[in-house]
């Protein structure tokens, strides 16, 4: 008995293709198409990787067991319900969505249906976030910097992202790991954002504080010349500095004689590939015993990411508001 899991793709754009991509090499799926509302994308995808396109959403999803959902953040909610109430099972690319009500609505309706829903909070999948997390005891203060280069122009399109500013867009990635590394709750947040090229902040700098003494600072800009991933934690005994970028780092911690510096070296791997290989996964093992199995980043954390994401926006913009920046 065949017990590969049927997928498809809905928007196969810039992130989506990849999907198509990544999912037609992995042999625990079959992809039975891609779908996209501009056609001739759809089309070329399809033919790229062998597949099959399907000019109606429907029509892929009744074939389907699992799908991606990469279209722009905005519409998450409005593709991705349709699909939970007919029973499948979603990866949905990060952010949730854009409004914190429809995340919230997309959570409820895959808990009502017991179904996987995964975020595509693909950082979680880095080989330098994997150390990190085996070392996440003691966080007392974060520090992450997510600089990239303003989003090419599109033909009759919005740049890639933009529909969302700065927060949503690319901190988000951030946030979410910080959530995963310090179990406490926030107790407050300070956050300055301005827009330069897009109607929505470009640039972000927020600071939180937890409940437990633990503080994170966050910057994001997408309007930078010279790109940045990077993630440095300070513990009781030792400052580790990630790049994962670049996938290396370094230690530097206290032991009897005074501080030792070690390098940290890791092996690249693609985190998008054991992304949804953690999704075909869960939804494999969910299908074959009728037990919820839940991704690495289920939607319970997409909509706590989402959450926050939202406050530290609603926090700059009444920062913007009260000190009367305005900005054309």
């Amino acid at each position: 008995m065949d017990t590969k899991i049927k997928v498809g793709v809905i928007g196969v754009g810039a992130l989506g293709r990849h999907h198509a991509r990544l999912y037609n090499e992995n042999d625990k799926c079959t992809v039975v198409g891609v779908f996209d509302v501009d056609f001739e994308q759809c089309k070329k995808v399809a033919e790229e990787f062998d597949l099959t396109p399907f000019e109606k959403m429907e029509e892929l999803a009744e074939k389907c067991e699992a799908l991606s959902i990469a279209v722009p953040a905005t519409l998450h909610h409005d593709i991705s319900a349709p699909l939970l109430e007919m029973g499948r099972h979603l990866l949905i690319e990060k952010p949730l969505e854009s409004d914190l009500a429809k995340g919230r609505k997309i959570a409820e309706l895959a808990a009502k249906n017991n179904l996987v829903v995964g975020v595509g909070h693909v950082e979680r999948f880095n080989p330098a976030m994997d150390y990190l997390e085996s070392r996440k005891a003691e966080n007392i203060f974060i520090e992450a910097h997510r600089l990239a280069n303003y989003p090419p122009p599109r033909p009759g399109m919005h740049r890639r992202g933009t529909e969302v500013g700065v927060v949503l867009d690319l901190m988000i990635h951030d946030i979410d790991l910080i959530l995963s590394m310090v179990s406490s709750p926030i107790t407050s947040i300070d956050a300055v954002g301005i827009p330069v090229l897009s109607a929505t902040e470009d640039i972000a700098s927020v600071r939180i504080h937890f409940e437990n003494g633990a503080v994170a600072n966050l910057t994001a800009s997408r309007v930078s010349v010279d790109p940045l991933r990077r993630f440095r934690v300070f513990q009781s005994d030792c400052y580790i500095s990630m790049d994962y970028g670049k996938c290396s780092g370094m230690i530097l911690k206290k032991n009897r004689i005074g501080i030792k510096e070690k390098k940290v070296d890791l092996d690249e791997k693609n985190a998008l590939a054991h992304e949804i290989d953690d999704f075909v996964d869960a939804v494999t093992k969910t299908i074959e015993t009728g037990v919820l199995h839940k991704t690495k980043v289920p939607v319970e954390d997409g909509l706590k990411a989402l959450e926050v994401a939202i406050q530290i926006t609603e926090n700059l913009t009444m920062h913007n508001e009260k000190h009367g920046f305005t900005f054309k």
